[in-house]
């Protein structure tokens, strides 16, 4: 079970027992998983019991017994333990394999993995400054702000609300790719550079990292079908080096992206992107046979990865504006 998949049950155990009347008070649109703090246990947690007790009118811990007893034996869910004030935490089936989960859910979403309802209803009115950065800036957050299923409209005049460090000079010399990525990687309140280091294919170049890492992706997904097998989600077997340090921000995904869309920041995209790349770039090394091996079940689940990982960045990417070749 994949954190956004457990958000879902939560989410849907939380309108239930606000349908039955244990619980009183609005619904959330949704409902954040990650790792248990101080203090916690198991591969996940969430504090929704401390977000809804006010308006429940009863303590956190009360919240969390309440939802618990909806969560318990749950498919792939070991057990729920309540701890601190009211925290949720879950422990999974031992059979259970997370990281089959993620892809799976991947693949069933497509470039649409991690979009989500964080700003369901919400128009965003943005006002920008005649500058190109906020320009792109602010087309960037159209689009954000559209995978969370909210809507986002453009308009020059005060008071500004999205004004970052504008560019030093024009960047488009850089070409549209690279000057958008030169224009939106970098924090708002940092000063872009508008250099040709933007250009150079070298590991020295965050864009190129991640557009490199799309199209070793694909080359991959191509050699393998040369070899006669293609992509199944499962076990990785042995020798599946790197494949945690891909796992924990493939996951993050939707979150960052909420986030993005949550604070008008495309920067934080751009750059979670660069970390997805970093983590791909060692882990394609394992996933094609090596001399005289054969195909296996490992391999297939090892290109089921690695596609999810292109897909991923293939959609954020998209997001940006910024095209995500096949070859480079």
């Amino acid at each position: 079970m994949t954190p956004v998949e457990l958000s879902r049950v939560v989410l849907d155990a939380v309108r239930c027992a606000v349908a039955e009347g244990q619980l009183r008070g609005v619904v959330p649109e949704r409902v954040v998983v990650g790792e248990p703090g101080a203090g916690g246990c198991g591969e996940y947690a969430t504090n929704v019991a401390l977000q809804l007790a006010r308006a429940a009118g009863k303590p956190p811990r009360q919240v969390a017994e309440i939802l618990r007893s909806r969560l318990v034996g749950m498919d792939g869910v070991r057990d729920v333990v309540v701890t601190g004030p009211g925290f949720l935490n879950f422990l999974l089936e031992e059979q259970a394999d997370p990281l089959g989960g993620l892809v799976r859910e991947i693949r069933r979403c497509g470039a649409r993995y991690g979009h989500g309802d964080a700003l369901a209803g919400e128009v965003v009115a943005l006002r920008v400054p005649y500058e190109v950065r906020a320009e792109v800036v602010a087309d960037a957050i159209v689009r954000i702000v559209a995978s969370q299923g909210g809507r986002a409209t453009v308009e020059h005049g005060e008071p500004v609300n999205v004004r970052p460090v504008p560019a030093p000079e024009d960047p488009a010399p850089l070409g549209p790719d690279a000057a958008r990525w030169a224009l939106l990687h970098p924090a708002p309140h940092d000063r872009p550079r508008i250099t040709a280091d933007h250009l150079v294919q070298r590991e020295a170049n965050p864009l190129f990292r991640v557009r490199y890492a799309h199209a070793r992706v694909r080359a991959v997904g191509r050699n393998a079908a040369r070899l006669g097998f293609d992509a199944e989600p499962g076990r990785l077997g042995e020798g599946a080096a790197h494949s945690d340090a891909l796992q924990s921000p493939l996951a993050d995904y939707p979150r960052i992206l909420a986030a993005a869309a949550t604070h008008r920041a495309p920067d934080r995209l751009a750059r979670h992107l660069v970390t997805i790349a970093d983590a791909v770039l060692p882990f394609v090394t394992c996933v094609l046979p090596l001399g005289e091996e054969k195909p296996s079940a490992a391999h297939r689940a090892r290109l089921a990865l690695a596609e999810a990982a292109g897909t991923v960045l293939a959609g954020g990417l998209s997001l940006l504006g910024i095209d995500a070749p096949e070859h480079l």
